[in-house]
C-alpha cells in the first residue's frame, strides 16, 4: 500500500508509540523515538511530513521540543497529544511552536487517522504553493477549500477546450491524442519547438485526468546542474551538499498521486538520466542524505525541443529511459504550420493584453493579421505574444498596424541561404558559414539593421558582429546606408 506520508511519534512509553504506530501503519511511514533527542537524530536524516508528540515527557515538554523543531525543522507539521487539558500549554503550543492540533487521550483511532491526513494535506499545499515554512492555522474544512478552489479553477483554465485552434488546424489530431492520453495513467512525450504550447498540452492532459484533483508540478531540466536538479526533484536534507541550508522535499514527493511535468528532459546529463530511470522504474525516490527510501506515485510528462530519437542513437540520451518516457508521444507542430490557428491566438493574447494594460479599446487592423500570417513565426506563440505586446507599447491610437519587430519584411519568409551552398557540394566550414550569413542577414532584416539589437538577439558583442558583417560583406543595407 502507497504510504501517504512519513509521521514521527516522539513519547517516552513504548506501549503509547505502539498502540500509535497500529493506527498509523495502514497509511503512513511511522517513526517512532522515546525522547526529544532520539528525536532530533531521525529529524536529521529523514523526510518527516507530521509529528506527533506527548506533551509530557521526562526531561522536557512536547511543546519545548516542538518549539526547537519549528526553529530548525519549520517544514513538519506539529502536533501535540496530551492527557491534560492545562490551558497554558495549550496557548503556548499555538503561539511559540506553532502547533496545528492539540489532540487529547483517550484519541479515537478514526478521528486521529483522520486528523493526521489533514495535516499532511496541509504539509504538500504549503509546499505546492511554495510557502514552506509559514504557519498556517486553518480548519480542516478550510484546508479543502483552499485545495478544491485552486484545483478547480486550474481545470477551467487547462481545459483541452482552452487551447486555441481552428477546425482544420494540425493541432485537432493532437488534441485529441491528448485526451486520450488523459484517460490512461501513461507516460507521455511532448516534442515540438521551443513556445510551441507543450506545457499547456501538459497541463490539459493532468486537468483532464483522474489525478486532477492532486498537484501538478513543473521542473525545468535544463536550467540546473545536476546536484541541484537532484534536490530539486527528489529532495535533500540539510547539509547534504555544499548550499543545502535546510531540508528540502523533491517535487517528486509534492507531486505524489498527480503529475510532474519534466520540461526540456532533453538536456540531463547521462548521470541524472541513470538516477531518474530509476525513481521511474521502482516508484521510489531517496533525498539527498537521507537513510530511506520513499514510495511516490506521480505521472510523468516530459517534453523536448530534441529529436530524442537522434540523441539515443548518438548515445547521448539513455535508450531506455527514452523508452520509459516516450510509453505516448504527442508532437507539437510549429505556429508556421498552422496559420489558420494564427487569427485566432492572436485575438486571444490581444483579449489578456486589453485586460493587462488597461487599453479595452484596442484592436487589430486587417493588415496586422494579414502579415501575422504570412510571416514565419521562428519563436512560435512565445514570439507572437511578445510582438503583440510591443505592438501594443507602441501603438498611439487603439487600432493596431503593422508589427513592428518584424521588420516590415512584407510577409517575406526569412531570407533563405544566401549562396545557396547548404544543398551543394561544398566544404563543411563554406556551408556552416553560408548558414552563419543566413542567419544575421535575417536578424538585420527583423531588426531593421539596428546593430544593438541583432548582436544582443545572436549573443555577440558589437565589435564581434561588425567584424562578421565586414568578412561577409553586409556593412550596408539594401539603400545602400551603413548598418546602425
Amino acid at each position: 500500500m502507497m504510504s501517504e506520508g512519513t509521521i514521527l511519534v516522539v513519547d517516552d512509553e513504548v506501549r503509547s508509540q505502539e498502540a500509535l504506530r497500529r493506527v498509523l501503519n495502514q497509511d503512513f511511514e511511522v517513526l517512532c523515538a522515546g525522547s526529544a533527542a532520539d528525536a532530533e537524530k531521525l529529524l536529521e536524516g529523514e523526510i518527516v511530513h507530521a509529528i506527533l508528540c506527548d506533551q509530557r515527557m521526562p526531561h522536557e515538554s512536547g511543546v519545548s521540543f516542538l518549539r526547537r523543531v519549528r526553529e530548525h525543522w519549520p517544514d513538519p507539521v506539529r502536533m501535540i497529544i496530551s492527557g491534560y487539558s492545562d490551558s497554558e500549554d495549550i496557548i503556548a503550543g499555538l503561539n511559540e511552536a506553532g502547533i496545528y492540533q492539540y489532540i487529547t487521550k483517550p484519541w479515537q483511532p478514526d478521528r486521529l487517522v483522520e486528523i493526521v491526513k489533514e495535516a499532511i494535506q496541509l504539509y504538500r499545499l504549503q509546499k505546492e504553493t511554495e510557502t514552506a515554512g509559514v504557519d498556517v492555522k486553518a480548519t480542516a474544512g478550510h484546508i479543502k477549500k483552499v485545495v478544491s478552489v485552486k484545483r478547480g479553477v486550474a481545470k477551467q483554465l487547462y481545459d483541452f477546450n482552452r487551447i486555441l485552434h481552428a477546425p482544420d488546424s494540425p493541432l485537432h489530431d493532437v488534441i485529441e491524442l491528448g485526451r486520450r492520453a488523459a484517460d490512461y495513467d501513461i507516460s507521455v512525450l511532448i516534442t515540438g519547438e521551443s513556445g510551441t504550447g507543450k506545457e499547456l498540452l501538459a497541463r490539459a492532459i493532468h486537468y483532464g485526468s483522474a489525478r486532477a484533483s492532486k498537484a501538478f508540478v513543473v521542473e525545468n531540466c535544463g536550467a540546473l546542474p545536476d546536484e541541484l536538479l537532484e534536490s530539486e526533484l527528489f529532495g535533500c536534507k540539510k547539509g547534504a551538499f555544499t548550499g543545502a541550508y535546510q531540508d528540502r522535499i523533491g517535487l517528486f514527493e509534492v507531486a505524489n498521486g498527480g503529475t510532474i511535468f519534466l520540461d526540456e528532459i532533453g538536456e540531463t546529463s547521462p548521470a541524472f538520466q541513470v538516477k531518474l530511470l530509476r525513481v521511474l522504474q521502482e516508484s521510489e525516490i531517496r533525498p539527498l542524505g537521507a537513510q530511506r527510501v520513499h514510495k511516490v506515485d506521480v505521472r510523468v510528462v516530459a517534453a523536448t525541443n530534441r529529436d530524442l530519437e537522434a540523441e539515443v542513437e548518438a548515445g547521448r540520451f539513455r535508450r531506455d529511459l527514452y523508452y520509459r518516457l516516450a510509453a505516448f508521444p504527442v508532437h507539437m507542430p510549429a505556429l508556421r504550420d498552422r496559420p489558420m490557428d494564427i487569427p485566432l491566438i492572436a485575438e486571444g493574447v490581444l483579449s489578456a493584453v486589453k485586460t493587462s494594460f488597461n487599453r479595452p479599446n484596442l484592436r487589430f487592423a486587417a493588415s496586422a493579421l494579414e502579415e501575422f500570417c504570412r510571416y514565419q513565426w521562428p519563436g512560435n506563440v512565445r514570439e507572437l505574444q511578445n510582438e503583440i505586446q510591443r505592438m501594443a507599447v507602441l501603438a498611439d491610437h487603439d487600432e493596431l498596424r503593422s508589427p513592428p519587430l518584424l521588420g516590415r519584411r512584407n510577409g517575406r519568409r526569412p531570407a533563405a541561404p544566401v549562396n545557396g551552398k547548404l544543398n551543394g557540394s561544398a566544404s563543411l566550414k563554406d556551408k556552416v558559414e553560408d548558414l552563419e550569413k543566413s542567419v544575421i542577414v535575417s536578424y538585420l532584416e527583423k531588426y531593421e539593421g539596428n546593430i544593438s539589437r541583432v548582436a544582443s538577439e545572436l549573443g555577440l558583442s558589437r565589435v564581434g558582429l561588425r567584424n562578421k558583417l565586414s568578412r561577409y560583406d553586409l556593412r550596408k543595407n539594401a539603400k545602400g546606408e551603413a548598418f546602425s
